[in-house]
């Protein structure tokens, strides 16, 4: 199912949540539609357009969240999509110090890399072969990122998230996976608002 961009009602993205969802919060007049996919849903009695970014009426105060998550694709978003080591498209993540050499599991000891130089690598240091990376890892920054890193993407989303930090990965991201999920069919939504007692989805990526 597509998916939808939610923006607090500063403007600052929040996450990203289902299409059903955010047809839910416009049609409760939670949030209003700034961009639409497209596509239109359609239920027995009305056609809904189908939204690819909302905002929220009121402002939401968020928890702080602490550093974003590290999973594969925030990592090859992070790193382009390509092998640290000589450029070529990544396929795997290795850990700049080896684990079994005492390495953690880190942003700032991570890296994506192709399957040739991983292997070659192995469980050695750069020193031992002499490779040097261009830019040390760390850790991304920017409420951008708590959207990039689901490795969802829709180029509608850009100039909501450029003020945040992270266009660079997401243009590149979007550069490499030529498809968006805009282009996955809307399915058939209930379009009426939820009543007292049915159950949803928090508001959370």
């Amino acid at each position: 199912m597509p998916h939808v961009l939610v923006l607090n009602a500063s403007y600052e993205p929040l996450g990203v949540v289902s299409m059903r969802r955010a047809l839910i919060l416009v049609l409760n007049h939670k949030a209003i539609a700034l961009e639409d996919a497209g596509t239109t849903l359609h239920s027995a009695t009305s056609a809904v357009p189908a939204p690819s970014v909302v905002k929220l009426t009121r402002f939401v105060r968020v928890p702080y969240r602490g550093p974003v998550p590290l999973t594969r694709r925030a990592l090859f978003a992070r790193d382009h999509g390509r092998c640290v080591y000589c450029g070529a498209a990544a396929t795997s993540v290795d850990h700049v110090i080896p684990r079994s050499r005492g390495g953690q599991h880190r942003w700032d000891n991570v890296v994506a890399a192709c399957r040739r130089c991983n292997h070659t690598k192995a469980d050695r240091h750069l020193a031992d072969l002499g490779w040097r990376m261009k830019r040390p890892p760390a850790a991304p920054s920017g409420l951008a990122w708590r959207v990039i890193g689901t490795g969802i993407k829709d180029p509608r989303w850009r100039p909501y998230l450029e003020p945040y930090g992270g266009l660079d990965q997401f243009r590149d991201f979007l550069d490499h996976h030529d498809h968006t999920e805009a282009a996955v069919p809307a399915p058939v939504i209930r379009t009426h608002p939820v009543r007292r007692g049915e159950q949803h989805a928090p508001l959370s990526a």
